[in-house]
Protein backbone atom coordinates (compact mmCIF):
# COMPACT_ATOMS: atom_id res chain seq x y z
CA UNK A 1 0.00 0.00 0.00
CA UNK A 2 1.13 3.34 -0.89
CA UNK A 3 -0.46 4.68 2.23
CA UNK A 4 2.95 5.45 3.79
CA UNK A 5 3.42 8.69 2.28
CA UNK A 6 -0.34 9.12 2.35
CA UNK A 7 -0.33 11.98 5.47
CA UNK A 8 -3.47 12.93 6.09
CA UNK A 9 -2.49 16.62 4.42
CA UNK A 10 -1.70 15.44 1.68
CA UNK A 11 -4.47 13.07 0.90
CA UNK A 12 -6.74 16.43 1.56
CA UNK A 13 -4.65 18.11 -1.19
CA UNK A 14 -4.99 14.89 -3.86
CA UNK A 15 -8.63 15.14 -3.21
CA UNK A 16 -8.52 18.83 -3.49
CA UNK A 17 -7.39 18.72 -7.33
CA UNK A 18 -10.85 16.30 -8.34
CA UNK A 19 -13.21 17.34 -5.66
CA UNK A 20 -14.32 21.44 -4.75
CA UNK A 21 -15.00 22.28 -0.87
CA UNK A 22 -16.54 19.76 1.41
CA UNK A 23 -13.46 19.77 3.78
CA UNK A 24 -14.97 18.57 6.33
CA UNK A 25 -15.57 15.08 4.91
CA UNK A 26 -12.19 15.38 3.12
CA UNK A 27 -10.22 15.55 6.68
CA UNK A 28 -12.33 13.08 8.04
CA UNK A 29 -12.05 10.54 5.01
CA UNK A 30 -8.18 11.10 5.11
CA UNK A 31 -8.19 10.17 9.20
CA UNK A 32 -9.69 6.92 8.34
CA UNK A 33 -7.53 6.25 5.71
CA UNK A 34 -4.54 7.24 7.77
CA UNK A 35 -5.60 4.62 10.79
CA UNK A 36 -5.48 2.02 8.77
CA UNK A 37 -2.01 2.60 7.89
CA UNK A 38 -1.13 3.23 11.18
CA UNK A 39 -3.38 -0.01 12.38
CA UNK A 40 -0.69 -2.29 10.15
CA UNK A 41 2.27 -0.98 12.20
CA UNK A 42 0.79 -2.11 15.91
CA UNK A 43 2.03 -5.83 16.93
CA UNK A 44 -0.68 -8.26 16.03
CA UNK A 45 -2.48 -8.99 19.16
CA UNK A 46 -3.79 -5.13 19.40
CA UNK A 47 -3.81 -4.91 15.74
CA UNK A 48 -6.96 -6.96 15.08
CA UNK A 49 -8.81 -4.97 18.38
CA UNK A 50 -8.27 -1.54 16.25
CA UNK A 51 -11.71 -1.45 14.04
CA UNK A 52 -11.81 1.02 11.24
CA UNK A 53 -14.25 4.12 11.97
CA UNK A 54 -16.76 3.81 9.71
CA UNK A 55 -18.58 7.52 8.10
CA UNK A 56 -21.91 8.45 7.38
CA UNK A 57 -21.88 11.62 4.86
CA UNK A 58 -24.43 13.52 4.78
CA UNK A 59 -25.75 16.17 2.08
CA UNK A 60 -27.40 16.17 -0.91
CA UNK A 61 -26.85 14.96 -4.39
CA UNK A 62 -24.16 16.26 -6.89
CA UNK A 63 -21.87 17.48 -4.08
CA UNK A 64 -19.23 15.12 -4.27
CA UNK A 65 -19.92 12.17 -1.13
CA UNK A 66 -19.02 9.05 -4.04
CA UNK A 67 -16.54 11.00 -5.89
CA UNK A 68 -14.41 11.59 -2.53
CA UNK A 69 -15.07 7.96 -1.83
CA UNK A 70 -13.85 6.88 -5.44
CA UNK A 71 -10.96 9.12 -5.26
CA UNK A 72 -9.69 7.63 -1.94
CA UNK A 73 -9.79 4.12 -2.69
CA UNK A 74 -7.59 4.98 -6.08
CA UNK A 75 -5.28 7.55 -4.04
CA UNK A 76 -4.91 4.22 -1.63
CA UNK A 77 -5.00 1.48 -4.67
CA UNK A 78 -7.38 -0.24 -2.52
CA UNK A 79 -9.88 -2.91 -3.86
CA UNK A 80 -13.12 -0.29 -3.67
CA UNK A 81 -16.87 -0.81 -5.10
CA UNK A 82 -19.73 1.33 -4.71
CA UNK A 83 -22.93 0.38 -3.88
CA UNK A 84 -26.71 1.04 -3.55
CA UNK A 85 -28.65 0.22 -0.41
CA UNK A 86 -31.90 0.66 -1.67
CA UNK A 87 -31.11 -2.81 -4.50
CA UNK A 88 -30.83 -4.92 -1.16
CA UNK A 89 -33.13 -6.91 0.09
CA UNK A 90 -33.61 -8.78 3.64
CA UNK A 91 -33.18 -12.38 3.91
CA UNK A 92 -36.16 -14.23 2.56
CA UNK A 93 -37.01 -11.80 -0.24
CA UNK A 94 -36.22 -12.35 -3.91
CA UNK A 95 -33.01 -10.13 -4.66
CA UNK A 96 -29.85 -9.67 -3.45
CA UNK A 97 -28.91 -10.06 0.12
CA UNK A 98 -25.79 -7.72 1.45
CA UNK A 99 -23.51 -10.44 1.73
CA UNK A 100 -22.87 -9.83 -2.28
CA UNK A 101 -21.33 -6.58 -1.34
CA UNK A 102 -18.66 -8.84 0.19
CA UNK A 103 -18.26 -10.99 -2.52
CA UNK A 104 -18.22 -7.96 -4.96
CA UNK A 105 -15.02 -6.71 -3.16
CA UNK A 106 -13.29 -9.84 -3.07
CA UNK A 107 -13.96 -9.77 -6.74
CA UNK A 108 -12.44 -7.03 -7.60
CA UNK A 109 -9.49 -7.31 -5.63
CA UNK A 110 -8.60 -10.37 -7.08
CA UNK A 111 -8.63 -9.14 -10.68
CA UNK A 112 -6.16 -6.10 -9.33
CA UNK A 113 -4.00 -8.78 -8.04
CA UNK A 114 -4.43 -10.51 -11.40
CA UNK A 115 -3.37 -7.63 -13.51
CA UNK A 116 -0.68 -6.47 -10.98
CA UNK A 117 1.26 -9.87 -11.45
CA UNK A 118 0.47 -10.73 -15.51
CA UNK A 119 1.85 -6.96 -15.70
CA UNK A 120 4.96 -8.43 -14.23
CA UNK A 121 5.51 -11.28 -16.19
CA UNK A 122 4.57 -9.06 -18.96
CA UNK A 123 8.21 -9.11 -20.82
CA UNK A 124 8.60 -13.32 -20.24
CA UNK A 125 4.85 -13.37 -21.80
CA UNK A 126 5.89 -11.43 -24.81
CA UNK A 127 8.83 -14.41 -25.55
CA UNK A 128 6.62 -16.67 -25.01
CA UNK A 129 3.89 -14.95 -27.32
CA UNK A 130 6.92 -14.44 -30.37
CA UNK A 131 7.65 -17.93 -29.99
CA UNK A 132 4.08 -19.59 -30.68
CA UNK A 133 3.38 -16.81 -33.45
CA UNK A 134 6.74 -18.36 -34.97
CA UNK A 135 5.72 -21.73 -34.77
CA UNK A 136 2.60 -20.64 -36.35
CA UNK A 137 3.90 -19.19 -39.37
CA UNK A 138 6.79 -21.50 -39.84
CA UNK A 139 7.39 -24.29 -37.66
CA UNK A 140 10.80 -25.60 -37.11
CA UNK A 141 11.21 -29.23 -39.09
CA UNK A 142 11.80 -32.03 -37.16
CA UNK A 143 15.06 -33.66 -36.54
CA UNK A 144 15.59 -37.22 -37.14
CA UNK A 145 18.42 -39.64 -36.55
CA UNK A 146 19.66 -40.86 -40.29
CA UNK A 147 22.40 -43.55 -40.35
CA UNK A 148 24.02 -42.44 -43.84
CA UNK A 149 26.48 -39.25 -43.41
CA UNK A 150 24.64 -37.76 -46.93
CA UNK A 151 21.10 -38.15 -45.36
CA UNK A 152 22.49 -36.30 -41.69
CA UNK A 153 24.00 -33.05 -43.95
CA UNK A 154 20.99 -32.78 -45.92
CA UNK A 155 18.87 -32.66 -42.73
CA UNK A 156 21.17 -30.20 -40.63
CA UNK A 157 21.02 -27.90 -44.16
CA UNK A 158 17.12 -27.77 -43.81
CA UNK A 159 17.26 -26.80 -40.19
CA UNK A 160 19.83 -24.32 -40.29
CA UNK A 161 17.65 -22.86 -43.78
CA UNK A 162 14.46 -22.78 -41.47
CA UNK A 163 16.31 -21.13 -38.47
CA UNK A 164 17.31 -18.18 -40.87
CA UNK A 165 14.21 -17.88 -42.34
CA UNK A 166 12.44 -17.89 -38.66
CA UNK A 167 14.96 -15.50 -37.82
CA UNK A 168 14.14 -12.89 -40.54
CA UNK A 169 10.52 -13.44 -39.43
CA UNK A 170 11.28 -12.66 -35.91
CA UNK A 171 12.52 -9.22 -37.41
CA UNK A 172 9.34 -8.76 -39.03
CA UNK A 173 7.42 -10.01 -36.21
CA UNK A 174 9.33 -7.08 -34.03
CA UNK A 175 8.94 -4.03 -36.96
CA UNK A 176 5.24 -5.00 -36.94
CA UNK A 177 5.30 -5.52 -40.56
CA UNK A 178 2.91 -8.33 -40.69
CA UNK A 179 0.19 -7.19 -38.13
CA UNK A 180 -2.67 -7.68 -41.07
CA UNK A 181 -1.54 -11.40 -41.83
CA UNK A 182 -4.28 -13.82 -41.37
CA UNK A 183 -2.90 -16.66 -38.94
CA UNK A 184 -5.15 -19.96 -37.49
CA UNK A 185 -4.91 -20.16 -33.73
CA UNK A 186 -6.31 -22.23 -31.32
CA UNK A 187 -7.55 -20.42 -28.22
CA UNK A 188 -8.76 -21.56 -24.81
CA UNK A 189 -12.49 -20.67 -23.62
CA UNK A 190 -14.74 -21.93 -21.16
CA UNK A 191 -18.06 -22.03 -21.56
CA UNK A 192 -19.87 -22.43 -17.86
CA UNK A 193 -24.10 -22.26 -18.56
CA UNK A 194 -25.69 -19.46 -16.88
CA UNK A 195 -27.97 -20.96 -14.10
CA UNK A 196 -29.57 -18.72 -11.64
CA UNK A 197 -30.66 -21.42 -8.27
CA UNK A 198 -33.01 -19.45 -5.64
CA UNK A 199 -32.68 -20.84 -2.38
CA UNK A 200 -32.60 -19.76 1.45
CA UNK A 201 -28.85 -19.41 0.82
CA UNK A 202 -29.28 -16.88 -1.64
CA UNK A 203 -29.34 -16.60 -5.14
CA UNK A 204 -25.71 -15.34 -5.83
CA UNK A 205 -23.98 -17.89 -3.66
CA UNK A 206 -25.86 -21.20 -4.93
CA UNK A 207 -25.26 -20.20 -8.31
CA UNK A 208 -21.70 -19.60 -8.26
CA UNK A 209 -21.23 -22.85 -6.55
CA UNK A 210 -23.05 -24.35 -8.96
CA UNK A 211 -21.26 -22.37 -11.82
CA UNK A 212 -17.92 -23.27 -10.73
CA UNK A 213 -18.36 -26.83 -10.30
CA UNK A 214 -19.77 -27.01 -13.68
CA UNK A 215 -16.33 -25.07 -14.73
CA UNK A 216 -14.43 -27.66 -13.58
CA UNK A 217 -16.10 -30.33 -14.78
CA UNK A 218 -16.45 -29.05 -18.42
CA UNK A 219 -12.63 -29.38 -20.11
CA UNK A 220 -11.45 -26.04 -21.43
CA UNK A 221 -12.02 -26.40 -25.07
CA UNK A 222 -9.38 -25.36 -27.80
CA UNK A 223 -10.76 -23.79 -30.50
CA UNK A 224 -9.53 -23.23 -33.94
CA UNK A 225 -10.03 -19.72 -35.34
CA UNK A 226 -8.10 -17.11 -37.62
CA UNK A 227 -7.49 -13.84 -37.05
CA UNK A 228 -4.58 -11.41 -38.06
CA UNK A 229 -1.04 -11.44 -35.99
CA UNK A 230 -2.29 -8.11 -34.34
CA UNK A 231 -4.96 -9.92 -32.77
CA UNK A 232 -3.90 -13.04 -32.19
CA UNK A 233 -0.90 -11.38 -30.13
CA UNK A 234 -3.23 -10.31 -28.08
CA UNK A 235 -5.20 -13.38 -27.63
CA UNK A 236 -2.01 -15.33 -27.21
CA UNK A 237 -0.05 -12.76 -24.81
CA UNK A 238 -3.09 -12.90 -22.04
CA UNK A 239 -3.15 -16.71 -22.01
CA UNK A 240 0.62 -17.06 -21.53
CA UNK A 241 0.30 -14.30 -18.89
CA UNK A 242 -2.51 -16.35 -17.30
CA UNK A 243 -0.11 -19.73 -17.29
CA UNK A 244 2.88 -17.79 -15.74
CA UNK A 245 1.41 -16.06 -13.10
CA UNK A 246 0.44 -18.51 -9.83
CA UNK A 247 -3.32 -18.35 -8.60
CA UNK A 248 -2.95 -19.67 -5.07
CA UNK A 249 -0.89 -16.43 -4.41
CA UNK A 250 -3.41 -14.25 -6.45
CA UNK A 251 -6.08 -15.55 -4.24
CA UNK A 252 -3.80 -14.77 -1.00
CA UNK A 253 -2.94 -11.51 -2.05
CA UNK A 254 -6.31 -10.83 -3.12
CA UNK A 255 -8.31 -11.75 0.20
CA UNK A 256 -5.51 -9.81 2.42
CA UNK A 257 -5.82 -6.74 0.13
CA UNK A 258 -9.93 -7.16 0.59
CA UNK A 259 -9.61 -7.51 4.47
CA UNK A 260 -7.40 -4.96 5.41
CA UNK A 261 -7.85 -2.33 2.51
CA UNK A 262 -11.21 -2.79 1.62
CA UNK A 263 -14.20 0.20 0.81
CA UNK A 264 -17.18 -0.26 0.58
CA UNK A 265 -19.27 3.28 -0.29
CA UNK A 266 -23.15 2.50 0.27
CA UNK A 267 -25.18 4.92 -1.25
CA UNK A 268 -28.50 5.56 -0.45
CA UNK A 269 -28.21 4.46 2.88
CA UNK A 270 -31.26 7.17 3.54
CA UNK A 271 -33.53 4.60 1.60
CA UNK A 272 -33.83 1.97 3.79
CA UNK A 273 -34.23 4.48 6.90
CA UNK A 274 -37.65 3.54 8.28
CA UNK A 275 -39.74 6.60 8.82
CA UNK A 276 -41.28 5.59 11.40
CA UNK A 277 -44.16 3.69 9.86
CA UNK A 278 -44.88 -0.03 10.12
CA UNK A 279 -46.13 -1.31 6.51
CA UNK A 280 -44.54 -3.61 4.59
CA UNK A 281 -41.83 -1.73 2.71
CA UNK A 282 -40.54 -0.25 6.30
CA UNK A 283 -40.33 -4.12 7.38
CA UNK A 284 -38.40 -4.74 4.54
CA UNK A 285 -35.78 -1.77 4.96
CA UNK A 286 -35.42 -2.28 8.85
CA UNK A 287 -34.60 -6.07 7.74
CA UNK A 288 -32.12 -4.83 5.12
CA UNK A 289 -30.40 -2.67 7.98
CA UNK A 290 -30.07 -5.65 10.59
CA UNK A 291 -28.79 -7.44 7.60
CA UNK A 292 -26.11 -4.72 7.70
CA UNK A 293 -25.17 -4.95 10.99
CA UNK A 294 -22.88 -8.02 11.19
CA UNK A 295 -21.70 -6.77 8.06
CA UNK A 296 -20.33 -3.69 9.33
CA UNK A 297 -19.76 -4.85 12.44
CA UNK A 298 -17.21 -7.85 11.43
CA UNK A 299 -18.54 -11.63 10.12
CA UNK A 300 -17.39 -13.95 7.78
CA UNK A 301 -18.63 -14.43 4.21
CA UNK A 302 -18.12 -17.30 2.25
CA UNK A 303 -16.65 -16.15 -1.34
CA UNK A 304 -15.52 -18.82 -4.39
CA UNK A 305 -12.15 -17.29 -3.10
CA UNK A 306 -12.60 -18.28 0.33
CA UNK A 307 -13.75 -17.21 3.48
CA UNK A 308 -13.06 -13.12 3.82
CA UNK A 309 -13.90 -11.21 7.26
CA UNK A 310 -15.34 -8.01 7.09
CA UNK A 311 -13.80 -6.85 10.57
CA UNK A 312 -11.40 -4.72 8.94
CA UNK A 313 -13.31 -3.23 5.43
CA UNK A 314 -13.82 0.25 5.90
CA UNK A 315 -17.69 1.17 4.95
CA UNK A 316 -18.52 4.97 4.22
CA UNK A 317 -21.96 5.61 3.88
CA UNK A 318 -23.88 8.50 2.25
CA UNK A 319 -27.41 9.47 1.79
CA UNK A 320 -29.04 12.76 1.07
CA UNK A 321 -31.45 12.52 4.35
CA UNK A 322 -34.41 14.49 2.54
CA UNK A 323 -37.10 12.33 4.11
CA UNK A 324 -34.96 11.01 6.75
CA UNK A 325 -32.47 11.56 9.03
CA UNK A 326 -29.59 9.56 10.29
CA UNK A 327 -31.42 9.18 13.63
CA UNK A 328 -33.89 7.15 11.55
CA UNK A 329 -31.44 4.33 11.16
CA UNK A 330 -32.18 1.58 13.70
CA UNK A 331 -29.82 2.61 16.90
CA UNK A 332 -27.41 -0.44 16.12
CA UNK A 333 -26.47 0.21 12.77
CA UNK A 334 -25.99 3.87 14.08
CA UNK A 335 -23.47 2.94 16.14
CA UNK A 336 -21.43 1.13 13.48
CA UNK A 337 -21.22 4.38 11.88
CA UNK A 338 -19.24 6.80 14.21
CA UNK A 339 -18.16 9.40 12.27
CA UNK A 340 -21.12 11.71 10.62
CA UNK A 341 -19.78 14.52 8.31
CA UNK A 342 -22.61 16.86 6.88
CA UNK A 343 -21.79 18.18 3.43
CA UNK A 344 -22.09 21.42 2.45
CA UNK A 345 -24.33 22.99 -0.45
CA UNK A 346 -22.41 24.45 -3.16
CA UNK A 347 -22.54 27.81 -4.22
CA UNK A 348 -21.73 30.11 -7.45
CA UNK A 349 -18.26 30.35 -6.44
CA UNK A 350 -18.04 26.44 -5.89
CA UNK A 351 -19.66 26.31 -9.14
CA UNK A 352 -17.32 28.69 -10.51
CA UNK A 353 -14.72 26.55 -9.37
CA UNK A 354 -15.41 22.92 -10.45
CA UNK A 355 -15.66 23.87 -14.21
CA UNK A 356 -12.15 25.23 -14.10
CA UNK A 357 -9.71 24.15 -11.27
CA UNK A 358 -9.96 20.26 -11.27
CA UNK A 359 -7.58 18.37 -13.72
CA UNK A 360 -10.68 16.74 -15.51
CA UNK A 361 -12.79 20.15 -14.94
CA UNK A 362 -15.62 20.15 -17.10
CA UNK A 363 -14.69 22.72 -19.44
CA UNK A 364 -11.50 21.01 -20.23
CA UNK A 365 -13.55 17.96 -21.20
CA UNK A 366 -15.55 20.07 -23.77
CA UNK A 367 -12.95 22.02 -24.88
CA UNK A 368 -10.99 18.57 -25.64
CA UNK A 369 -14.73 17.14 -27.49
CA UNK A 370 -14.81 20.24 -29.67
CA UNK A 371 -10.62 19.57 -30.70
CA UNK A 372 -11.66 16.08 -32.27
CA UNK A 373 -13.55 18.04 -34.40
CA UNK A 374 -10.46 20.65 -34.95
CA UNK A 375 -12.84 23.34 -32.92
CA UNK A 376 -10.80 25.49 -30.48
CA UNK A 377 -13.00 26.42 -27.92
CA UNK A 378 -12.62 29.06 -25.40
CA UNK A 379 -14.38 30.37 -22.34
CA UNK A 380 -14.57 34.26 -21.46
CA UNK A 381 -14.06 34.48 -17.45
CA UNK A 382 -17.64 36.56 -17.75
CA UNK A 383 -19.16 33.60 -19.48
CA UNK A 384 -17.76 30.75 -16.95
CA UNK A 385 -19.24 33.26 -14.37
CA UNK A 386 -22.73 33.68 -15.99
CA UNK A 387 -22.91 29.78 -16.12
CA UNK A 388 -22.09 29.43 -12.61
CA UNK A 389 -24.62 31.86 -11.71
CA UNK A 390 -27.45 30.45 -14.25
CA UNK A 391 -26.56 26.77 -12.57
CA UNK A 392 -27.22 28.19 -8.92
CA UNK A 393 -30.71 30.32 -9.67
CA UNK A 394 -32.36 26.81 -11.46
CA UNK A 395 -31.05 24.79 -8.34
CA UNK A 396 -32.86 27.11 -6.12
CA UNK A 397 -35.41 27.57 -7.86
CA UNK A 398 -36.25 24.18 -8.66
CA UNK A 399 -35.00 20.42 -6.93
CA UNK A 400 -31.00 20.93 -5.90
CA UNK A 401 -29.50 18.40 -7.73
CA UNK A 402 -25.74 20.00 -7.50
CA UNK A 403 -22.72 19.56 -9.26
CA UNK A 404 -24.71 17.91 -11.78
CA UNK A 405 -27.01 20.66 -12.66
CA UNK A 406 -23.53 22.27 -14.72
CA UNK A 407 -24.04 19.19 -16.84
CA UNK A 408 -27.67 19.89 -18.53
CA UNK A 409 -26.60 24.07 -18.28
CA UNK A 410 -23.10 22.72 -20.41
CA UNK A 411 -25.23 20.43 -22.80
CA UNK A 412 -27.88 22.85 -23.51
CA UNK A 413 -25.58 25.99 -23.94
CA UNK A 414 -23.55 24.28 -26.34
CA UNK A 415 -25.91 22.21 -28.31
CA UNK A 416 -25.58 24.14 -31.46
CA UNK A 417 -22.04 24.04 -31.49
CA UNK A 418 -22.08 20.22 -31.19
CA UNK A 419 -25.12 19.46 -33.18
CA UNK A 420 -22.97 21.57 -36.66
CA UNK A 421 -19.10 20.80 -35.35
CA UNK A 422 -18.17 18.43 -38.15
CA UNK A 423 -19.15 21.66 -40.78
CA UNK A 424 -18.52 24.39 -39.34
CA UNK A 425 -16.18 26.35 -41.30
CA UNK A 426 -14.48 28.49 -38.18
CA UNK A 427 -11.82 26.70 -36.05
CA UNK A 428 -12.05 28.99 -33.30
CA UNK A 429 -15.09 30.05 -30.99
CA UNK A 430 -15.31 31.75 -27.92
CA UNK A 431 -17.99 32.41 -25.68
CA UNK A 432 -19.16 35.00 -23.89
CA UNK A 433 -21.30 36.05 -21.67
CA UNK A 434 -23.60 37.69 -23.79
CA UNK A 435 -23.70 34.13 -25.50
CA UNK A 436 -24.63 32.56 -22.29
CA UNK A 437 -27.08 35.26 -22.13
CA UNK A 438 -28.96 34.44 -25.05
CA UNK A 439 -28.53 30.97 -25.17
CA UNK A 440 -30.26 30.14 -22.08
CA UNK A 441 -31.99 33.76 -20.50
CA UNK A 442 -35.42 32.55 -21.45
CA UNK A 443 -35.32 28.70 -20.17
CA UNK A 444 -34.41 30.11 -17.02
CA UNK A 445 -36.67 33.00 -16.90
CA UNK A 446 -39.43 30.98 -17.18
CA UNK A 447 -39.86 28.11 -13.96
CA UNK A 448 -41.64 25.65 -15.73
CA UNK A 449 -39.24 25.56 -18.67
CA UNK A 450 -36.57 25.73 -16.28
CA UNK A 451 -38.40 22.47 -14.64
CA UNK A 452 -38.42 20.25 -17.36
CA UNK A 453 -35.14 21.55 -19.79
CA UNK A 454 -32.45 22.55 -17.04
Amino acid sequence: MREKWLTPPIIVKELGKYIIGQDDAKRAVAIALRNRWRRQKLPPKLRDEVAPKNIIMIGPTGIGKTEIARRLAQLAQAPFIKVEASKYTEVGYVGRDVESMVRDLTNVAVHTVKMEMMKKVREKAKRLTEERLLNILLPLPQSTSISHKGGELEEDERIKKAKNTRKRLREKLKNKELEDRLIEIKATDKFTPMIEIFSSAGVEQMGMNFQDLLGDMLPKRPRDRKAPIKEARQIILEEESQKLIDKDKVMEEAIGRAENSGIIFIDEIDKVAGGGGVDKIDVSREGVQRDLLPIVEGTTVATRYGAIKSDHILFIAAGAFHAASPSDLIPELQGRFPIRVELNRLTQKDFERILTEPDTALIKQYQALMKTEGIQLTFEESAIKEIAHLASLVNERSEDIGARRLYTVMEKLLEDISFNASKMRRKSLTIASSYVKKRLKDIVESEDLSRYIL
